[in-house]
């Protein structure tokens, strides 16, 4: 993962990131799925990322439309900035200290109550590296974190036994005013 050390502003992973974390764990006939909540509507959904243009692509729009059936387009698009930081680092630094086959990222989105919860679940073993330090908005790489930081409410990691580990956000589901 781009940006592996220093971890975050919270440790373990909130309730309602673990269930999609254990969600992403199971074998997905589907590229995607989704659990329905009380009430009907999905409370979360996973989707396997390709790691190409096109899967970069596929995760923003899954982000969008997600978020869209729960009501929060107002938060889409921090989601997605957030999305696409999480899942480029996890292609850029994750996939390819792999173990050889096909390397496999997986974005999860699970809903709360007062935020939701977006999980990249990868391949890599190495912790997340947040480095802030001055000058780094001139940086053309490592910013990732930082920007995900700025953005979510809380963020982590948690290792994925036997190997990979999940790097996760949450953002407050409330319009920003």
């Amino acid at each position: 993962m781009s940006e592996a050390g220093a971890a975050s502003r919270r440790t373990g992973l909130p309730h309602s990131a673990r269930e999609a974390v254990d969600r992403t764990d199971r074998s997905l006939s589907p590229s995607c799925r989704s659990r329905p909540a009380l009430g009907g509507g999905p409370a979360s959904a996973v989707l396997r990322v390709a790691c190409s243009r096109e899967g970069f692509a596929r995760a923003r729009v899954f982000t969008r439309e997600t978020l869209r059936g729960w009501s929060l387009e107002h938060r889409g698009d921090d989601a997605v900035i957030v999305v696409t930081e999480l899942v480029s680092n996890a292609v850029t630094h994750a996939v390819p200290s792999s173990a050889a086959g096909v390397p496999e990222v997986r974005l999860g989105l699970a809903l709360g109550p007062a935020r939701f919860t977006l999980t990249v679940a990868d391949p890599g073993d190495d912790a997340p590296v947040f480095n802030p330090s001055e000058g780094s908005a001139l940086r053309e790489h490592g910013r990732g974190l930082c920007i995900v930081d700025a953005l979510a409410e809380e963020w982590g990691w948690a290792p994925r036994p036997p190997a990979g580990k999940t790097v996760w956000a949450t953002l407050s589901t409330r319009p920003l005013t």
